[in-house]
């Protein structure tokens, strides 16, 4: 595959913060310069063209500030280069701060471009490869909070190994270092509930997929951002992103389960804002494109989804749809057939499977179930589930007084559940 043509890393940051053109960055960047106190600054589509060109010029000082506060990064992060060597600025604009958040001491490294320095082995992609390979079979058994550290500092080693790499080892290190990415993104996202700090991960993740020129990772990761605003009901911005998600995918052999997840990621985001017909539907077509099949093959590092996944999204939504005796037979099947590795997700459906049964008027079919996610949870940290488990306990307020509630809440404020959850 050939490099990717221009500077990918403001391509990537534009995309990622929901400008799917170069126009609407322009617009954006004229429309927002008064809220920081910056007049008369307007920009058009020829200066983001030349800005994404092979040798982007240097931003003057009030676009640099509009920038760094549209896309959250400092101008050398976003592939520009100042013209009096780096770390100084000419300017008596202040250095901007980037808006970028990290957990103390793990501030995120940046994707860096090609470098004349070469001195790594043609092996090195494969041997870098082989960790973020490891990592993604532990990420099923090992504590999110354990896993996550190390996931960050061996994306931190990729940043700095890839300037010093040549092709073909380059593109097959930087699709790693994006996979890293993209896995502590996930981990952010769905382990720890740090939606701010996730989407900061996976817009390096989506970098690293533009210096490796593969636009599946690329789609998956655009996809995994659509997810932020989706749960928070901010069905515009989920709905771009998955434009996005899908116009990459076309660019790439995608697998018809690839094409299927995409459905299923779009159906939960019209779930979280009460668009269920919609999803229903989404969920419906999804389930054709797995019967259809495809000629090419799913990434393997796609481990995420399968047709249990499938019916997993679609019992959920049945759920919120109010379609309670569907949703009941859905996710019943779901747990016989998810696979001994996916403890995870078993939480998410013994969860919904509770919820169900509060809906339905039953609490001791809910503190049933909703205990059985406890005992997973208990074994298998993971903070989406235990969103679900404390769903569940609200819908439980009628019946509080009643034994088999009183019980459950024993259950969910133990020491050990309290501190774990504290904790993580």
């Amino acid at each position: 595959m050939s490099r990717p043509i221009g500077n990918t890393r403001l391509k990537a940051a534009r995309v990622a913060a929901g400008y799917n053109s170069q126009q609407a960055l322009a617009d954006a960047i004229t429309r927002d310069a008064p809220q920081l106190g910056i007049r008369g600054l307007a920009v058009g589509v020829r200066q983001v063209r030349r800005w994404e060109s092979d040798n982007p010029p240097w931003p003057q000082p009030d676009i640099r500030r509009v920038l760094t506060h549209l896309l959250g990064q400092e101008a050398e992060d976003l592939g520009f280069s100042a013209p009096w060597g780096s770390g100084q600025h000419r300017d008596s604009q202040p250095r901007p701060i980037s808006t970028a958040r990290s957990m103390p001491g793990t501030r995120l490294a940046t994707v860096p471009t090609q470098s004349v320095a070469i001195t790594q082995p043609i092996s090195v992609g494969a041997n870098f490869e082989a960790v973020t390979r490891s990592h993604r079979h532990l990420y099923w058994s090992v504590a999110p909070a354990t896993l996550h550290p190390a996931i960050l500092e061996h994306a931190r080693l990729g940043c700095a190994l890839l300037p010093e790499t040549v092709e073909p080892a380059r593109h097959r290190l930087a699709a790693a270092l994006a996979e890293s990415y993209l896995l502590a993104g996930r981990i952010e996202f769905f382990d720890l509930r740090q939606p701010d700090q996730a989407g900061d991960t996976l817009l390096r993740a989506l970098q690293a997929a533009g210096e490796a020129d593969n636009p599946l990772l690329g789609s998956a990761i655009l996809a995994h951002t659509a997810f932020i605003p989706g749960w928070a009901g901010e069905r515009e911005t989920a709905v771009e992103r998955m434009v996005a998600a899908r116009t990459y995918a076309r660019r790439g052999p995608a697998s018809a389960e690839f094409h299927a997840w995409l459905d299923a990621v779009e159906a939960e985001c019209e779930t979280r804002c009460g668009n269920t017909r919609t999803a229903l539907n989404l969920i419906s077509h999804a389930e054709d494109t797995l019967a259809a099949g495809s000629e090419h093959t799913t990434p393997v590092w796609m481990d995420w989804f399968g047709p249990a996944r499938l019916a997993a999204f679609k019992g959920n939504t049945q759920l919120k749809a109010g379609h309670l005796p569907q949703a009941r037979e859905t996710l019943q099947q779901v747990l016989e057939d998810l696979p001994p590795e996916s403890d995870k997700q078993r939480t998410v459906v013994l969860g919904d499977l509770a919820a169900v049964a509060a809906a339905d008027g039953n609490p001791q079919e809910a503190c049933h179930y909703a205990g059985q996610a406890l005992d997973q949870l208990a074994a298998t940290w993971y903070a989406t589930g235990m969103d679900r488990v404390r769903e569940v306990r609200r819908t439980l307020a009628p019946w509080q007084n009643e034994q088999c509630v009183r019980d459950f809440d024993d259950r969910l404020y133990d020491w050990g559940t309290t501190v774990s959850a504290l904790q993580r």
